[in-house]
């Protein structure tokens, strides 16, 4: 069966891409699985620019089908920040909760109306000797006046949900797939995995 490399160090996001595609007839490994320890940097400008730099620069270095992402937050009141920098605009080695407790500080003096906000997310496919695959997914929220529920990660129990009247950090994990960036985006990658799941490996 063909291999699926999930480009990530990030243990949540694996989990989660492994949810998501439990049923594809593809065996999915992770870096580590295959003995990557490098860290492709980030030096795109976009979510885009960033999945296809880290899918080109994991799947050249195994030869693998490989799958990245770029996700983060955008907060329409900061200009669509943090943006691509999500996961360090609170500097290096910063903890999930630091990050949310900065944000937060950050609109303290915004109404709820102000504090429109979505995720995004932007997969990129690289196919071996034929190119790159691009899908996007994204959840529109506004940012909670404070953090709720135990569940996801990253900026999960301060992004609200109006019509569900929950954090995604309070839906299961169903629930969170079947409407979060992430999810949305995986199901769009779906296709195209299927897709090339039927085809030789050498294609």
């Amino acid at each position: 069966m063909r291999q699926l490399l999930i480009a990530t160090h990030n243990p949540d996001k694996l989990r989660e891409f492994r949810e998501i595609f439990a049923e594809l007839p593809l065996v999915l490994v992770s870096l580590g699985d295959v003995g990557v320890t490098v860290e492709v940097e980030e030096t795109g400008s976009t979510f885009e620019a960033n999945a296809i730099l880290k899918a080109r620069a994991y799947g050249a270095a195994t030869g693998l089908l490989t799958l990245a992402d770029d996700s983060g937050i955008e907060v329409d009141a900061l200009g669509g920040e943090p943006g691509v920098l999500s996961s360090r605009f609170a500097g290096p080695n910063t903890s999930g909760e630091k990050r949310n407790h900065i944000l937060l500080e950050r609109l303290a003096a915004m109404l709820p109306s102000q504090r429109t906000a979505r995720y995004r997310c932007v997969i990129a496919i690289a196919i071996p000797d034929n190119g790159i695959e691009i899908v996007e997914g994204k959840c529109e929220g506004v940012i909670a006046s404070a953090p709720r529920g135990a569940g996801g990660f990253g900026y999960d129990p301060i992004f609200y949900l109006p019509e569900l009247g929950r954090t995604t950090a309070e839906l299961s994990s169903a629930q969170k797939h079947e409407i979060s960036h992430r999810g949305r985006a995986a199901r769009e990658a779906r296709k195209v995995l299927e897709r090339l799941s039927g085809e030789p490996e050498n294609s």
